[in-house]
């Protein structure tokens, strides 16, 4: 693991420095977009309930705060307010008249019944770039639904493709928040890009599902090709062979993925000492090894068992072939690819994983997680000039 430190300032502006975000957000899917945007120099306010978004209570294992909510509002504004009660909406658009971009991610629905909805803010300010996530997008059946992340893994099928072959699994992150956060990211910075052209806002809407069924567009087009949904095969590929995870000596999982028949040729002979293996009928092509997969595996286990995992990295290592070990979180924490960087929380600080992007070879600073309401006077002062 390598703990990143915290580099000196090098005197470049952030790209989204003299941005405002004003964000009416809550979980996961909204914070995440508002976190790399915050990132970026935008200056986020984060509107919050009396009792606050309910992620700062989803568990106390960062010195008493969440994890989530540690993760995912760095560098932000903490501000309390009601958006029915008519002072704070007031102050609220007292902020948008002044706010590049708006996202949401409220309850179906409850943000335009308050007066927040996109196309009557985008009407009083045509430069604001508007976004609203939701669970199931809009103009269904399923608009109404409240949809977490769970639910929609399941309902967009990815649980169906996932897991062991008893059964279907949850993928263990919150993938359908994660994919949608990332997706309006990427939206919001597209759609900057658009109005520093054209001079006008855009109105972005992007939804859990959208961005999950997105991700199954290679089950769904195989099924609609063949017929055949993928196979949950757990730690194995479903149409490659070897592919997949193995015991050890020592009671771990080495994952090994052939990718032609010169690796797995390499991998005969180096690893399994059986060089003529490759040739054998069953054994030839990638179709037949997927077809015998049985056979397959049980004679890549009777080897990869008798040894340790310092003994099959060694053999996979001299035969070229591609692997890689199941780890768990304790081996994560300590891993030699790990970067993690420091942010400072009301509990102190904190030290999570670095964001995945490097600028310039170094990690960009990250800016606090706010206090529940830490930012409230200020904001209410410069803005309604009342505190």
């Amino acid at each position: 693991m390598e703990t990143a430190e915290r580099p000196a300032e090098t005197g470049k502006t952030r790209p989204l420095a003299g941005l405002t975000v004003l964000a009416l957000e809550q979980a996961v899917a909204g914070p995440y977009c508002t976190s790399r945007l915050a990132d970026a120099g935008a200056r986020v306010i984060k509107v919050e309930r009396a009792e606050g978004d309910f992620a700062r209570g989803y568990d106390a294992a960062v010195n008493g705060l969440a994890s989530y909510f540690v993760w995912l509002n760095r560098g932000k504004e903490s501000l309390v307010a009601d958006i029915k009660d008519p002072e704070d909406a007031r102050l609220l658009h007292a902020i948008l008249a002044r706010t590049d971009v708006f996202v949401q991610n409220l309850a179906p629905g409850a943000a335009a019944r308050a007066g927040f909805g996109s196309a009557e803010l985008r009407a009083r300010h045509p430069r604001l770039i508007t976004v609203d996530i939701s669970g199931y997008g809009e103009g269904h059946a399923y608009s109404d639904m409240k949809a977490y992340d769970l639910l929609v893994q399941a309902e967009s099928g990815l649980a169906a493709i996932t897991g062991h072959p008893a059964g279907p699994g949850r993928i263990g992150v919150s993938a359908c928040d994660i994919a949608c956060g990332m997706d309006a990211h990427a939206a919001v910075l597209e759609a900057l890009i658009a109005r520093g052209i054209t001079g006008a806002g855009s109105a972005l809407s992007v939804s859990l599902f959208s961005g999950a069924a997105d991700w199954m567009n290679v089950p769904l087009l195989y099924f609609e090709g063949t017929g055949k949904a993928p196979q949950r095969l757990g730690l194995a590929h479903p149409s490659i062979s070897p592919y997949g995870a193995y015991p050890t000596a020592d009671d771990g999982l080495v994952l090994i993925a052939i990718q032609n028949e010169r690796e797995w040729a390499l991998f005969c002979e180096t690893v399994l000492g059986e060089p003529g293996l490759a040739r054998a009928e069953g054994f030839d092509s990638n179709n037949a090894r997927v077809a015998n997969r049985a056979a397959v595996d049980l004679r890549i286990g009777a080897v990869l068992v008798r040894l340790t995992r310092a003994a099959a990295a060694a053999r996979l290592k001299a035969a070229g072939t591609a692997y890689g070990f199941v780890n768990g979180l304790v081996d994560l924490a300590t891993h030699p690819a790990l970067k993690r960087t420091p942010v400072e929380t009301p509990a102190g600080t904190a030290h999570i994983v670095a964001p995945p992007v490097l600028i310039d070879g170094a990690v960009r600073p990250l800016g606090p997680v706010p206090g529940l309401g830490e930012h409230g006077a200020r904001i209410r002062a410069e803005f309604s000039g009342r505190p």
